[in-house]
């Protein structure tokens, strides 16, 4: 499509496939976000450590919401230039190409059954090598070692995936090949760069780690740019036939979403985990403290890289007092609760439910809640799950400084938790800069709708999308240095008591 053709729409739609809900929000030329729509599908915890979804589940909340929200709208299809795809990232489909129906549960990124095998791995001398190739590290939340698992456990799926019957994608292919009617298996980049199987020098699966997992390249998606008309969603599912033209992992797509286009700008987006990520422009940087490299997008084909910071247990630790323990009944609670009390009376709580991710990377942490006395009441708790958010946020950011050499001037965040403003100014006054709230919160979609309008030149260029890009709060750290550094000493101390919890003797 060209500018022309574009000219004569209205909106792009952004597919924003989550990890706990699909959401589908009509963007207008502004950047604006006229309507949206949500539905959240259920969670499945089969096993300790273990996560899944229904894909098919997936496909039908994304599909429902995408109709729900052009039809409550009154938009015709054939008034949106294009549509973009975000996706929770790493969570792992394997299909069936002839039937298009999963062969399993989705895997999903925050699930931990590949430990012993990635510890396995490691002991075998590989860990070095992935790390080299794709900039992760050899850990059971990435997409590789979970296919793995499914060819491993699923009867006779190895060898129909060596046949070309199977079919392997995260989120973004699944629903690009659903949306097509089956005509395109492909994944972005960025997507393509977390599954521990794409060298993100050579922008190309990997031969050697393919061996070394024993997967067969005929089951891989193709790999194409982020932003780029890739094909076109069937007429049937929304009315007319529209673009699909950007696909983005959900933290890169906020990145581009929050204007951090330039080297050295960052953002984190508190979700159910928080990704902090930094704009290394176009070479990766090699982490000395455990953090990713990742490819952030690509587009005409050239390729922007990311250097990331992953938190599991984000705002889950607040879904996870509503819903685990019945502290709060609404998420919206805790802010209010959290501030009934100065702070949270030396309690920490360390989110470890599923393992720590960056800087300890540990699959065998678990959660622990310490420093309580009898003081201590359920006040005290919702702020320490508000603070473990917001020092894990600030550990990721200390490294990821000391790996790019300077130190940032401000931080840019969205994301659901970053509407709560005790935490914000908490984690302002840990990391002794700035914290900067958008107008546009919904930032990771808006950043889907980006790179899909720019392919369709429904945006003419990263110029006109940084003029878009305004700010509704900017944060102050007022906390003193004395004060911050025994808080995160107190912290780390806590976090100690977490590590290897769950390690078998």
């Amino acid at each position: 499509m060209n500018t022309v053709t574009a000219a004569r729409h209205d909106y792009v739609l952004a597919l924003d496939q989550g990890t706990t809900s699909s959401r589908a929000i009509l963007f207008d030329r502004s950047g604006r976000p006229c309507a949206s729509a949500q539905q959240e599908f259920a969670q499945s915890y089969p096993q300790p450590g273990w996560v899944e979804h229904d894909a098919e589940e997936i496909w039908q909340s994304q599909l429902a919401v995408a109709r729900a929200v052009l039809r409550d709208n009154g938009v015709a299809a054939d008034r949106v230039a294009a549509v973009g795809i975000t996706n929770q990232r790493e969570t792992t489909v394997l299909w069936d190409r002839a039937t298009g129906e999963a062969l399993a549960p989705a895997i999903v990124w925050q699930d931990r059954r590949t430990a012993d095998l990635c510890a396995a791995l490691t002991e075998a001398g590989h860990a070095d090598l992935f790390t080299r190739r794709t900039g992760l590290l050899l850990d059971p939340y990435f997409s590789g070692t979970k296919l793995k698992w499914l060819l491993d456990h699923l009867p006779d799926a190895r060898r129909r995936a060596e046949k070309g019957e199977l079919a392997f994608g995260t989120v973004d292919s699944w629903l690009a090949w659903k949306l097509t009617g089956g005509r395109q298996h492909v994944t972005d980049a960025s997507n393509a760069s977390r599954t521990l199987l794409f060298d993100i020098h050579r922008r190309r699966w990997d031969e050697e780690l393919l061996a070394l997992l024993d997967i067969p390249a005929a089951v891989l998606p193709a790999v194409v740019d982020s932003s780029a008309v890739v094909g076109a969603i069937d007429a049937h599912w929304l009315g007319a036939e529209v673009p699909l033209a950007g696909i983005a992992g959900d933290q890169q797509a906020a990145t581009f979403g929050q204007d951090c286009l330039q080297r050295g700008m960052a953002k984190n987006t508190y979700g159910t985990g928080c990704f902090l990520m930094l704009n290394t422009g176009d070479a990766p940087i090699a982490s000395r403290h455990r953090l990713l490299s990742t490819v952030g997008w690509q587009r005409r084909g050239e390729t922007t890289y990311l250097l990331e910071g992953s938190v599991f247990m984000g705002g889950a630790v607040v879904q996870w007092l509503r819903d685990g323990l019945g502290m709060i009944a609404s998420s919206a609670e805790i802010e209010p609760l959290a501030a009934s009390v100065p702070d949270s009376g030396g309690a920490y709580l360390v989110p470890a439910h599923t393992g720590l991710g960056a800087p300890y990377w540990d699959p065998y942490a678990r959660g622990a809640l310490l420093g309580m006395t009898r003081g201590t009441t359920r006040a005290h708790v919702a702020r320490a799950a508000l603070e473990a958010i917001a020092y894990q946020s600030a550990e990721v950011l200390q490294a990821m400084e000391q790996d790019a050499g300077a130190p940032l001037s401000e931080l840019r965040v969205d994301g659901g938790a970053a509407g709560n403003n005790l935490l914000l100014q908490f984690q302002a006054d840990l990391l002794g800069v700035p914290v900067v709230r958008p107008v546009v919160t919904e930032t990771t979609a808006l950043g889907a709708a980006f790179l899909a309008g720019l392919a369709v030149g429904f945006w003419h260029d990263e110029a006109e999308l940084a003029a878009l890009w305004q700010a509704e709060r900017r944060f102050e750290p007022v906390m003193s240095a004395d004060r911050r550094g025994t808080l995160m000493a107190g912290w780390r101390r806590a976090v100690e008591r977490s590590l290897h919890w769950a390690k078998p003797d």
